[in-house]
Parts: structure tokens; C-alpha cells; sequence
């Protein structure tokens, strides 16, 4: 269970980069393009966004760990969480790539 789970966080994880990485790039068009009156770049903004936002993950997955107490299901719960919540950034992240 541990190995599929592991494969599939890759899997997540390399979509993530990509969504990550494009959607940088084009922030960082944006906000070149952006009047100067525009205080909050959205490339600062996500770059931000996405730091906190794996300190969050990575804490809220090691509590799912914690619940088991040491016990053998403590790594595949956190490979789970980790799984779960790195494809729901991903599709956030593609969900924005996809607005224009």
C-alpha cells in the first residue's frame, strides 16, 4: 500500500511543479504588464501562497501520522494525506491556469 501510494504522490507532485512552475510564469507576465498603482503582484502572491501552503500540508499530514500512535498504519495515513492534499492544490492550480 505504502509503494502505490508513493507512486502516486509522485505523480501528484510532478503535476503540481508543472501547474506551479506555468502559472508562475505567466504571473510574472502579468505583473510586468501591470500599472504601477498595483501594490500586490500575483507572483509574489503565490509564491507566498504556495510556501504556506506546504508548511500547511506538511504539518496536517505528520497530525495524521500522529494519530496512529506508531502504529504501522502512521506512514500510509500520512502517504494518504499528502496524496489528497497535493492533487487538490494541483487542480487549484490548474483550475488557474485555466482562467483568463
Amino acid at each position: 500500500m505504502g509503494s502505490c501510494l508513493a507512486a502516486e504522490l509522485d505523480d501528484w507532485d510532478a503535476s503540481l511543479g508543472e501547474a506551479y512552475t506555468t502559472l508562475l510564469s505567466r504571473l510574472e507576465g502579468y505583473d510586468a504588464d501591470a500599472p504601477d498603482h498595483v501594490v500586490l503582484k500575483q507572483a509574489d502572491m503565490l509564491e507566498g501562497m504556495q510556501g504556506a501552503w506546504i508548511g500547511y500540508r506538511d504539518i496536517a499530514c505528520d497530525y495524521e501520522r500522529a494519530k496512529w500512535q506508531g502504529g504501522t498504519g502512521g506512514g500510509p495515513a500520512a502517504l494518504a494525506c499528502l496524496v489528497e492534499m497535493t492533487g487538490e492544490q494541483t487542480l487549484k492550480l490548474q483550475a488557474d491556469l485555466n482562467f483568463e
